[in-house]
């Protein structure tokens, strides 16, 4: 379960939205998991769909969480100094904290294949294009579909190392992955985005007292 936690915290902090011109603000995002393996599937529908609250401003984020099973996630990212703080309050593994840098390295760009797709859809009033991505990234294989959006221009954690490869914003991403012999499904998707102020408290990275550093 520890793991799927940490998977869930990662594919929450992934995307960060943000309108055209809007630089700071509040968005809705919905995350769905699944598996072909019937006890990880069983352990994801007692999770359920995801809703999460992520407050961004500038090349900052801040994506909240919280789910009586998982508990509190908080995912902070700050894309200038490629740094990520994850703080997790779980039921049963109590306060703990993870700090990382986000930045990819060369050779897992290597690792990665894009490729433009022919469908286009509107979502959220914003005509999207289709983009598949391939990726292997330490040994991690990944299948991406992604709807983007050229209306937005905003800083993205899931495209941002793809350069101009990707045109526009994310707005949808379909995401496989296989974790040892299981394959697994994150749906990713904005539901709701909203022009508010936002406290740069919201994007303090040192770890809260009373959190326990997650060992690698």
């Amino acid at each position: 379960m520890k793991k799927i936690l940490i998977l869930l915290a990662l594919s929450l902090s992934v995307v960060v939205y943000a309108q055209e011109k809007l630089e700071e603000g509040i968005l809705m995002v919905k995350v769905s998991m699944s598996s072909d393996d019937e006890q990880m599937n069983t352990q994801l529908a007692m999770v359920g769909d995801m809703e999460s609250t992520t407050y961004f401003k500038g090349q900052k984020s801040r994506n909240e969480n919280n789910n009586p099973m998982t508990g509190e996630i908080i995912t902070i990212l700050d894309n200038e100094k490629k740094e990520m703080l994850m703080l997790m309050n779980n039921p049963m593994y109590g306060k703990m904290f993870a700090k990382s840098n986000i930045e990819m390295s060369e050779e897992d760009e290597k690792g990665i294949v894009i490729k433009k797709g022919e469908e286009s859809k509107k979502i959220l009033g914003y005509d999207c294009d289709q983009y598949f991505v391939s990726a292997n990234i330490q040994g991690q294989e990944m299948e991406m579909e992604i709807f983007s959006t050229k209306e937005i221009i905003a800083y993205s954690q899931q495209t941002a190392t793809y350069g101009n490869k990707i045109e526009g914003f994310p707005l949808y991403v379909e995401m496989t992955m296989n974790q040892g012999p299981v394959k697994m499904t994150i749906v990713t998707e904005t539901t709701d985005i909203k022009k508010e102020l936002v406290s740069d408290d919201k994007f303090d990275m040192t770890p809260p007292k009373g959190y326990e550093e997650i060992k690698q």
